[in-house]
């Protein structure tokens, strides 16, 4: 294999000539082998788009000569569109605060520029990684900054991913607002319910968390590019601090703007503490509704089977006709996952010191992570599954009407004394509560089915148009 020479404050190293990354990312590739994640694609390129930026403020401001500007700018762009993907192969979980991967995006940009200046790679001379693609910046102002963009521009797809989850929600809500089932309270049978008023709950949580995540992205807006190492600002022009920052906001669109303590920017990490709690709290949701939707569909004989998922995959090797709830089970794996990134999260940023915190690689993997993984699980969670449930009305009201608490929502009509009469002989005989209603001519079939409607059970009040009840009989006052 054909190498080139590279040397770094340690030493001298054979690079591959085909290589666009440098001796610092080969250390680096040889220092964290410990996983197999490595750092967000996403991450790599926001990086690019901060290094554009630095490249035109510098080259606005005379700092690089127009061909060596220029030639970055293109490679910078090239990399943020998602090229030369392969050259960055480093962990996610690194030392050093972000500088390896820093240093890889600052080797990539510098050798893809000398090949379009017809250059050889590792000419650095010409075009060298610190000197003019790392020009006026540090890891410590550019790595945070790319965090916060990155963070964005997978925060908006989760939330719209939720917006369309909350909708497909309510589209079941209105489909199912006729069926009456029993509601649970400790999975204890409780009071009735529509099937509806259920799924309309889900979707009030879930819009919930769309609105607050789609809010927290202000949040993270304030960026402390043109700090430097600690925020100060040492060595780079009060020019080039303003201009780098005006050239970021146009090229990311995101309304970013420099942190008026940029000290405070380069050593807290708090906001991405904020935005993962926010992403937790949605993950938390959907575990729930996922969870919610395995019970009501379990069965489909020894289970409450009051809905029907949609059937994905054979669930058993052994079991013939088994199907289990494989999109539920995966959101709740998903939200499990996002909870522990939460608090790795909590975690690292807790352990910044001083002037820098050198876990921030640990942040934007966690963050990430989450962000890309909630956003894919709302999207198959609405449609593997929401968009394909359907009711089993006759089963939700067969529950409901075997259930003793059917007594409590007809109190108002039996009175206390009859109700209970009516329980001690459901229970006892193992009869529902509409027959033995009617058996005992407590109410008549018009007078019942009147009562046992949606808009009756599951109402403030009671039903007022029954004859016996305007009579004043069997009233509990």
């Amino acid at each position: 294999m054909s190498t080139r020479q590279e040397h770094d404050l340690l030493g001298t190293r054979e690079v591959p000539a085909s290589a666009y990354y440098g001796i610092h990312t080969l250390r680096a590739a040889e220092n964290f082998r410990v996983s197999r994640h490595q750092v967000h694609p996403e991450l790599i390129k926001a990086l690019a788009t901060v290094k554009e930026a630095a490249a035109r403020a510098n080259l606005d401001l005379g700092y690089l000569p127009r061909e060596k500007g220029e030639a970055i700018i293109a490679a910078c762009q090239e990399v943020a569109r998602g090229k030369l993907a392969d050259q960055f192969f480093l962990d996610a979980f690194q030392g050093g605060a972000g500088t390896s991967t820093n240093m890889n995006i600052n080797e990539v940009i510098a050798n893809r520029a000398l090949e379009i200046l017809g250059l050889p790679r590792g000419d650095y001379a010409t075009i060298h990684p610190n000197d003019h693609v790392n020009l006026h910046q540090s890891t410590n102002d550019v790595y945070p900054t790319a965090m916060r963009i990155a963070a964005i521009r997978l925060l908006l797809p989760l939330a719209e991913e939720l917006a369309r989850l909350q909708e497909a929600l309510q589209e079941k809500e209105a489909t199912f607002a006729g069926i009456l089932k029993i509601g649970r309270t400790e999975f204890q049978d409780a009071v009735p319910v529509t099937l509806g008023q259920e799924f309309g709950a889900y979707a009030q949580a879930v819009a919930r968390d769309r609105w607050r995540l789609y809010k927290v992205e202000e949040r993270l807006r304030q960026v402390n590019l043109g700090g430097t190492a600690t925020g100060t600002g040492l060595n780079a022009p009060l020019k080039y601090i303003y201009l780098v920052n005006d050239y970021l906001r146009r090229l990311t669109g995101l309304g970013l703007a420099r942190a008026e303590n940029m000290i405070d920017g380069t050593q807290n990490m708090d906001v991405f503490v904020e935005v993962s709690g926010l992403v937790k709290a949605a993950a938390v949701t959907m575990h729930k509704i996922a969870g919610d939707l395995r019970f009501l569909s379990a069965g489909p004989r020894g289970g409450p089977a009051e809905i029907n998922l949609p059937p994905r995959q054979a669930g058993s090797s052994i079991m013939p006709g088994k199907v289990n709830p494989v999109i539920p089970e995966m959101v709740n794996q998903v939200a499990m996952q996002v909870m522990a990134n939460d608090m790795v999260i909590a975690m690292a940023a807790s352990q910044g010191h001083l002037e820098l915190n050198p876990f921030a690689p640990l942040i934007a993997h966690a963050l990430l992570e989450s962000l890309e993984m909630l956003a894919a699980a709302a999207r198959i969670f609405r449609t593997g599954c929401i968009s394909g449930i359907t009711a089993n009305a006759g089963r939700c009201r067969e529950v409901l009407e075997q259930s003793p608490v059917l007594a409590t929502a007809l109190l108002p009509y039996l009175g206390y004394e009859k109700a209970t009469e009516v329980v001690r002989e459901a229970e006892a005989s193992g009869r529902s509560i509409r027959e033995i209603i009617l058996e005992k001519g407590f109410l008549t079939p018009d007078e019942l089915e009147s009562i046992l409607t949606p808009a009756a059970m599951t109402k403030p009040g009671t039903v007022k148009t029954i004859n016996r009840l305007q009579q004043g009989q069997g009233l509990c006052n």
